[in-house]
């Protein structure tokens, strides 16, 4: 016998001597490569069979193609089910890898985009924006309350006490958020504990200063708004301030056309305090009677200290700027919270950057852009407000520059170095200002755009990689 001899009904020539037994039932439908109910005596092949080698590699090639190595697609063919015989017999290859390697090099690469995803950190753009509204509003106290006492006079007492609520508020708000992981209920604890302490403290800070009599009440008054409002905002409760500031908005909005009188001035800011306290109880009685979580262990307390500092920092920088523009800080104050949109914008952009970045220097590079879009974003718009409040424009978008990178880091969970840089920058501007020294009131555009400078950096160099947006 010189050659094959073709048994096949279609007159097909293989190399193969079949005996095909007819099967007595109906068996389901099985891979082209399975031996059925056929008895089958190969002889040898001297080489691989290239016709079925591109027929598997047609039938394969939508997930072959994706494959960055071999072994990728010999752990497909092996999830295909091919053994062994049937690779030496069917397709003359000796082994897995071999048929691997061959279809590999058959196919050609195609990586096809990822479906597009929603963005997870797509804002709330209503509930940023009226954060940065209720950052302002209790402004609005001092407005009406403002012929009934030189508070010129007792502006020291009101400044540390303000200090001392925003650095513990900062510390207590970081450590609820951390709680807030295990349960609202965790977090409704720490709040209910560390709020009406920071309130003290505040008000205890500011008495040597106060001189006694009815400034203490005011510096107290201050003292609690702030603990309860902190309380509110981490509880996502900004509609409840709002409308419990609603006497305070009645009240401004109403001075160019009534005077109030000493009652009024006196009772409107009384009655928005009374109705934030209020709904500061109700939102920590709706959390504490939500089911316990499982146990989970607390954060240690040294984890919210650098949030505390850059507390007492930032509210350093802020009332620097507010002893020589105060308009400009109410202007700063409101611009929160287009900050805390777009920092949101951020991550999010981020993340699309990534998807679209084959390479850690391209991701750097859009990472660099949209840091600057970002920061273009939110100061463009303090240009103009800068020259009508009459501030200096390089100071106070310097000055927002520096808070923004550094709640920028703190978003991802970096604390210390924003905090050190603010600190540095608060403690070497307030130092100048309080010595007089050279160059005087320029000193806080120097150490402002020093610090945005570093933080950017430092921003660049943290954020301009893949893992921390993974």
């Amino acid at each position: 016998m010189s050659g094959p001899m073709a048994l096949e009904p279609d007159g097909s020539e293989q190399d193969t001597l079949a005996l095909r037994l007819a099967g007595t039932r109906a068996r389901r439908p099985r891979p082209r490569w399975a031996n059925d109910s056929t008895l089958t005596l190969r002889l040898p092949r001297h080489g691989p069979d290239e016709n079925e080698v591109s027929r598997l590699a047609a039938e394969l090639a939508d997930r072959i193609g994706p494959a960055v190595h071999p072994y990728e697609v010999a752990a497909l063919l092996e999830a295909e089910g091919l053994s062994g015989d049937v690779i030496r017999n069917q397709y003359g290859h000796p082994n897995l890898f071999s048929l691997a390697s061959a279809l590999y090099e058959r196919v050609p690469r195609s990586f096809p985009e990822p479906a597009a995803v929603p963005d997870p950190w797509r804002p709330d753009h209503v509930r940023c924006l009226l954060r940065g509204a209720l950052f302002a509003l209790p402004g609005l106290a001092y407005l009406l309350a403002a012929p009934l006492w030189h508070a010129q006079e007792h502006a020291s007492a009101l400044v540390v006490a303000l200090i001392v609520s925003w650095a513990w508020g900062q510390a207590v708000g970081h450590r609820a958020y951390l709680r807030m992981a295990a349960g609202p209920r965790g977090a409704g604890r720490t709040l209910l504990a560390g709020a009406p302490l920071g309130a003290v403290l505040a008000t205890a800070a500011a008495v040597p200063l106060s001189g006694g009599g009815p400034v203490v009440w005011v510096v107290a008054a201050q003292s609690a708004y702030l603990a309860a409002a902190g309380v509110l905002l981490v509880l996502a409760r900004e509609r409840w301030l709002l409308a419990a500031l609603t006497p305070l908005v009645a009240g401004a909005v109403l001075l160019p056309w009534w005077e109030p009188g000493p009652s009024a001035r006196a009772g409107l800011p009384l009655l928005a305090l009374l109705a934030t306290l209020a709904a500061t109880a109700r939102a920590l009685r709706v959390v504490l009677v939500a089911p316990a979580a499982a146990d989970s262990p607390r954060p240690p307390l040294t984890a919210s200290l650098p949030y505390a500092l850059f507390g007492i920092a930032a509210a350093v920088l802020v009332l620097l700027e507010g002893r020589r523009h105060p308009y400009a800080v109410i202007v700063l104050t409101v611009s929160m919270g287009p900050a805390e949109l777009l920092l949101y914008r951020y991550r999010g952009w981020s993340l699309a950057a990534l998807r679209r970045t084959a390479t850690p220097a391209g991701f750097l590079l859009r990472s660099a852009g949209v840091l600057g879009l970002c920061l273009s974003a939110y100061l463009l718009p303090l240009l103009p407000a800068a020259l009508l409040t009459g501030a200096g424009p390089a100071e106070l978008l310097l000055l927002a520059a520096t808070l923004w990178t550094a709640l920028l880091l703190q978003a991802f969970g970096v604390a210390w170095p924003p905090a050190v840089v603010c600190l540095l920058a608060a403690g070497c501007a307030g130092a100048v200002t309080l010595l007089r020294l050279p160059p005087g009131p320029a000193v806080l555009a120097l150490c402002c755009g020093a610090a945005a400078l570093c933080l950017s950096g430092y921003v660049l160099y943290l954020l301009g990689r893949p893992a921390p947006h993974l």
